[in-house]
């Protein structure tokens, strides 16, 4: 289909409400206190603008296994799928996500700059539409770390000063840097060594110190539920979800910012999809990623909106009334000593490192 057929197909659909009122489209993304900040910026605003009612399915950590087999099976369920960036270059490289030309299928900045250049470098593959700036990091009780509170992420590692269950992510990602990290390599050496077989297994060998004091997670709303009951004694997840469990749930939780690893996260449309479904899928992107929208989903939780524009535009917290810069992963308070993540690493290498993983995690 053309461009002009799609934005043609777009404008038609937003403006025939009355039709889109029976309609329905699903959208996947992370579940939680995440899509619970989707939903009150993005996916309310959009229902009642169209009639169009929304179908939440939190199977983003399984986007790109499931929409291979999708497309393998010439029958795409999903509309609008969330991932990580270097999920989002892989599937647009296998040709299973649309490309977008940010300039004509998202909003201009209120002031009239293009979207490619208010997305500016975040706009990471043809067809990305980047969404947060979000860090996984980690958070610990403070009522189980003693006298001394871990400052380090190589905490982590130190069962003898920290005793107890600690949570990490059923993946490779995030898990090998920081055990790499920990191990002595330097942080600009990180990905240089990972990509080698003996760096892998170094970083396996150091994950192996603390492998039966772990457990594993794969929803992000495994981490702070584990905290809140007191079964980990310090976990990693998303930065909005320990936002969540301290300021909105109150728990006896700290956040651990060192070595925080900054990542994006939004938008893939499915190749594949039909005429209507793909240009109501158009509508909803131009809808849900302009400056407004995009400084409002910091409303709710903690990530950093990825236009330029919208910063200026980041206030309080909808229901706490606090200011949310401070608690944003990006405040030059939380962002002392980072770690990047490389998404053209993982999309290079994650499928045979996540392989050796889950082989090493079987033994």
């Amino acid at each position: 289909m053309t461009l002009t057929k799609l934005l043609t197909a777009t404008t038609a659909l937003t403006l025939v409400a009355g039709v889109a009122a029976a309609e329905e489209m699903t959208i996947v993304s992370w579940g939680g206190a995440y899509t619970a900040s989707q939903k009150g910026a993005y996916h309310d605003p959009y229902s009642e603008k169209t009639g169009v009612t929304i179908i939440n399915d939190d199977s983003s950590a399984e986007a790109v296994a499931k929409l291979r087999a999708m497309s393998e099976a010439g029958n795409v369920t999903w509309d609008v799928v969330d991932v990580v960036a270097a999920d989002a270059i892989r599937l647009c490289d296998e040709g299973l996500a649309l490309e977008i030309d940010a300039d004509t299928m998202l909003a201009d900045a209120p002031d009239g700059t293009k979207a490619s250049e208010d997305f500016g470098d975040l706009l990471v593959s043809d067809c990305f539409i980047p969404q947060i700036v979000y860090s996984t990091t980690f958070g610990y009780r403070t009522d189980l770390v003693g006298d001394t509170a871990p400052t380090t992420v190589c905490a982590v590692f130190d069962t003898e000063a920290y005793p107890g269950k600690r949570s990490l992510e059923k993946r490779p990602i995030n898990n090998m840097e920081w055990a790499l990290l920990c191990d002595g390599v330097a942080k600009d050496a990180v990905y240089d060594v990972l990509a080698t077989e003996e760096g892998q297994q170094q970083a396996l060998d150091k994950l192996a110190t603390i492998k039966d004091d772990v457990i594993w997670w794969s929803a992000g709303a495994d981490t702070p539920q584990l905290l809140a009951d007191g079964e980990v004694v310090m976990g990693s997840t998303y930065n909005g979800r320990l936002f969540a469990a301290i300021e909105e749930q109150k728990l006896p939780v700290a956040m651990l910012w060192d070595a925080q690893v900054f990542d994006l996260d939004g938008w893939i449309i499915p190749a594949g999809l039909s005429e209507e479904r793909q240009a109501r899928a158009l509508d909803y992107i131009m809808f849900a990623t302009d400056t407004q929208r995009l400084a409002d989903q910091a409303q709710y939780i903690s990530y950093g909106p990825a236009r330029k524009s919208s910063a200026p535009l980041v206030g309080k917290h909808k229901t706490l009334g606090i200011d949310m810069a401070p608690h944003m992963p990006t405040d030059p308070n939380n962002a002392k000593n980072t770690f990047l993540y490389n998404y053209e690493f993982w999309a290079d290498y994650r499928d045979d490192i996540d392989a050796k993983f889950q082989a090493w995690l079987a033994k």
